[in-house]
């Protein structure tokens, strides 16, 4: 009977016996990646002798972000302060407004046209309007930052307050919930999984709207520096420029995904892997 018992046992394998064996190859793949893709660009410029002005070294980059690191330093903190109050102005405006079309349909159809039609305008062609009106300060990037990442935000938010299934709605109502009661504890936990997915959204696109207004006029800023290095073929400079925007948006974008984590740690877009190993 011993042996037959100990037959039924499954025997466990290498990895249930080390669940942490690949967490490091997992953890540092991505680095590893962008490593060797450094590389093949190091000894492809070197080995082909490539001229600095179309394509300069890795190492160039580096040097030049070392040497011109005080004035980078300056350029991002402009760049990342208008990126960052045009992005709390999507927020605070995006998703009050996203309530009030899901809680009024009248409003609904009065207001989703007039956001389409600004959408689809290019914000290129609006931001000398800005200019003109508000002059050359920070505001007029600010705005463009704002009006570039206002639509994802409203439009996710929408979408997850209008998911909630009718039982859902239904057994909130049958135990007595109030209004702001089935608001506060079913419907807005329930968009908080599309809520986060537009914010991530519009954290890219705040970059894109701060340097879009720089390009437009100014004299300081991430966006103004790749206009001057552009023009003088300080193409290391450019580079370095474009590093720092990537990690600006990089940085925003991994605020939302930490606070994503903390307030929805129960969904499934925050289970890695754990559903796909569960299934094996």
């Amino acid at each position: 009977m011993e042996n037959v018992a100990n037959t039924d046992q499954v025997t466990p394998t290498k990895e249930e016996k080390k669940p942490g064996s690949h967490e490091w190859w997992e953890r540092f793949l991505p680095f590893i990646g962008i490593a060797a893709f450094l590389l093949i660009w190091q000894i492809a410029v070197t080995v082909l002798d490539v001229p600095t002005y179309l394509l300069p070294k890795p190492t160039q980059i580096v040097e030049t972000m070392i040497d011109k690191f005080s004035s980078l330093m300056r350029h991002t903190w402009i760049t990342g302060y208008e990126m960052i109050l045009g992005y709390i102005m999507a927020i605070v405006i995006g998703i009050p407004l996203a309530v009030a079309i899901t809680s009024y349909h009248r409003f609904d159809r009065f207001i989703t046209p007039i956001l389409l039609f600004f959408q689809t305008v290019p914000k290129i062609a609006v931001a000398p309007l800005f200019l003109v009106w508000f002059g050359f300060g920070p505001f007029p990037k600010v705005l463009v930052a704002f009006l570039i990442s206002f639509f994802p935000i409203v439009m996710d938010t929408s979408i997850g307050l209008r998911s909630i299934s009718t039982e859902m709605i239904d057994l909130a109502r049958s135990m007595g919930a109030t209004k702001l009661q089935l608001f506060m504890r079913f419907r807005f936990p329930t968009s908080l999984p599309y809520v986060f997915s537009g914010l991530k959204v519009a954290a890219t696109l705040a970059v894109v709207g701060a340097v879009v207004g720089e390009f437009v006029g100014a004299d300081k800023g991430l966006g103004y520096l790749l206009l001057v290095s552009n023009s003088n073929l300080d193409t290391p400079l450019l580079f370095a420029a474009i590093v720092c925007l990537t990690a600006l948006g990089l940085i925003l974008f991994y605020v939302i995904e930490v606070l994503e984590h903390l307030f929805i740690p129960w969904h499934v877009s925050r289970r890695g892997n754990d559903g796909s190993h569960a299934t094996m």
